[in-house]
């Protein structure tokens, strides 16, 4: 794939009062190229619990084609790819949640905890060209 048919890739995970920020921090940097800084943003639950919210957003097409390396080296990408017309919607946008436990093991599957949103690239911008441009990025 020498084009990468996506405006951005970012992904965020949040680390729970019971988590340890850097395992969760781990996790995320599973699917980020070494180089690819993570933010961090504390915030407060509904009874006052502290949450830290990490993320990340690559933006260079090698940085994107390593997070979407990650991605079909471990996660059910035919599911993703069959679930396209789901996982995509009408602002172009591409969601994917994985698994914090597993990525924190080294491996990607779909699941709860790190979230991936990537804007796809599509022209006329519309859903049914992303979901196809999606299609193909993923194949």
């Amino acid at each position: 794939m020498s084009e990468v048919p996506f405006h951005y890739v970012d992904l965020r995970a949040f680390c729970y009062g019971t988590e340890d920020e850097v395992r969760v921090a781990d996790a995320l940097r599973h699917f980020l190229p070494e180089d690819v800084e993570l933010e961090r943003a504390e915030s407060e639950g509904h009874l006052g619990d502290r949450i830290v919210v990490l993320s990340a957003r690559v933006e260079r097409a090698d940085e994107m084609r390593h997070v979407l390396g990650q991605l079909r080296d471990g996660a059910d990408i035919e599911r993703i790819r069959e679930e396209l017309d789901q996982r995509v919607d009408d602002n172009c946008s591409l969601f994917v949640h994985l698994d914090k436990q597993e990525a924190f093991l080294g491996d990607a599957q779909l699941g709860d905890g790190i979230a991936l949103r990537a804007k796809v690239e599509a022209y006329p911008a519309n859903k049914e060209a992303a979901v196809e441009n999606a299609r193909e990025a993923l194949s």
